[in-house]
């Protein structure tokens, strides 16, 4: 019997949801991705609509940026074929790929800055200077870019800055979109920055994004696109949540400096000969998951409406969710993506992340039911643990008890995967080279 019939007939929740996790992550590699959007043809580049014959450029530059730097300038360069060797630059991030030694390495830190992260900044900065308007900037962007690649406009200013800096705007309390505004005037690399520092040459820049839909400009801060924020925006951000007293005494004078610079805006001249295509998001695995669980013979419902909420009131709102779709319906599968968030207090010494946080709440609401939920992360690493993300039904709960570490216990410390590599629930795939934001898999068979 197929492994798909298999599933389907003995109603195995437990081994569905995981091959429908495992499906979709490897249905948007970045790889099958760029086979099926990018074609490279007697030297002609087809990239969607768009078209770039290789010879009539001087120079072709790569820069490759985050969490998939790595995977997507070797998938890029294996489509290229014999063009490849026409191809060199800079590959700043995770990179687990063998890559031509014409390429310069930089791993940076992720989450906070490190040295590496500003060596990068240096050495993309250096070799798009002197771009011409007859070369061709190939921008490859991931999640993670804002730690990976970072230089802050004032020259001189150390990494201590730098990274205390990072430090109080991550800790201020502003939303996302605030602290993503500051860091984009503070930077030479981001808000477009980095398109600026390419003209006017040709450009072209391929995403896999880790952002919500809508906003691409979030995503590793927006590098190569137009910037939605302005130098308004800052002060007032810098005036509500007291930035000027939390950051190091040189990036004060930034902030305060009545001529802040403005980063580049639609129409701005550096953008003339850009182009931008989106290869992958969160919504491409959710597609992905949808499919292969209708195949298994699931009802499937997409639904991502608490992305960035809670997890609490993730849990609360997705398990109400799964009742009401299973009261209209038999083997409902519920597909849910984006981000929880979950805050952890100083101190914690456990192991884990939000999706593992994430299952063990709903392992409690779930217990003595026959509800299945999946959560983890499309980059294979969720939080301080080696694993992306757990896997818990209507036992979990009595199974941790028996196991000596109650689920209550687990949460309050912070170590869900502590207890779910215990329980032998925990999903470990190792690092993709991928960065989608996370998925989650609820099933009521």
């Amino acid at each position: 019997m197929p492994p798909e019939e298999n599933l389907t007939a003995t109603g195995d929740a437990h081994a569905a949801a995981q091959e429908i996790f495992r499906y979709a992550i490897d249905a948007t590699r970045v790889a099958a991705a760029m086979e099926r959007r990018i074609r490279l043809d007697a030297g002609l580049l087809l990239v969607d609509e768009h078209r770039y014959h290789l010879s009539s450029y001087q120079r072709v530059l790569l820069i490759a940026v985050g969490k998939a730097a790595g995977s997507m300038t070797a998938a890029l360069l294996r489509l290229a074929g014999d063009e490849a060797s026409k191809i060199a630059g800079v590959v700043a991030g995770v990179v687990t790929e063998q890559l031509p030694e014409r390429f310069q390495i930089i791993r940076g830190g992720h989450p906070s800055p490190n040295q590496a992260s500003l060596d990068a900044a240096t050495a993309i900065l250096r070799l798009l200077h002197g771009a011409t308007e007859r070369d061709l900037v190939i921008f490859l962007v991931s999640g993670g870019g804002s730690s990976l690649v970072e230089q802050l406009l004032r020259p001189g200013l150390t990494l201590d800055e730098t990274a205390a800096t990072h430090k109080a705007l991550v800790e201020c309390g502003a939303p996302i979109a605030a602290i993503n505004a500051v860091r984009k005037h503070l930077s030479a690399v981001k808000g477009g920055r980095l398109a600026a520092a390419a003209a006017p040459a040709e450009q072209l820049t391929i995403f896999v994004s880790d952002v919500p839909a809508g906003e691409l400009d979030a995503l590793a801060s927006g590098p190569t696109l137009p910037d939605r924020s302005t130098v308004e925006d800052v002060r007032r951000i810098v005036a509500e949540y007291g930035l000027a007293e939390r950051v190091p005494k040189a990036v004060r004078e930034m902030l305060i400096d009545p001529v802040m610079a403005e980063t580049p805006k639609a129409g701005d001249a550096v953008f003339k000969r850009s182009q931008w295509m989106v290869l992958l998001d969160n919504a491409t695995l959710e597609i992905a998951a949808s499919i292969r669980a209708r195949e298994l013979g699931w009802n499937v419902t997409i639904d991502h409406s608490c992305d960035d909420w809670s997890a609490e009131d993730a849990v609360k709102y997705l398990l109400g969710r799964l009742e009401q779709l299973r009261r209209e319906s038999t083997r409902v599968c519920l597909i849910s993506g984006g981000e929880v968030t979950v805050r952890v207090p100083a101190g914690a010494t456990g192991s884990g992340g939000r999706n593992q946080h994430f299952v063990l709440l709903c392992a409690q609401r779930i217990a003595g039911s026959n509800l299945v939920v999946l959560s983890a992360g499309s980059d294979g690493v969720d939080g301080t643990s080696p694993a992306a993300g757990g896997l818990v039904d209507g036992k979990t709960m009595a199974r941790a008890a028996t196991a000596g570490i109650p689920l209550e216990q687990a949460l309050a410390e912070f170590n869900s995967y502590g207890l779910l590599s215990m329980l032998g629930d925990a999903i470990v795939i190792g690092p993709t080279g991928n960065n989608l934001r996370d998925l989650r898999i609820l099933l009521a068979p």
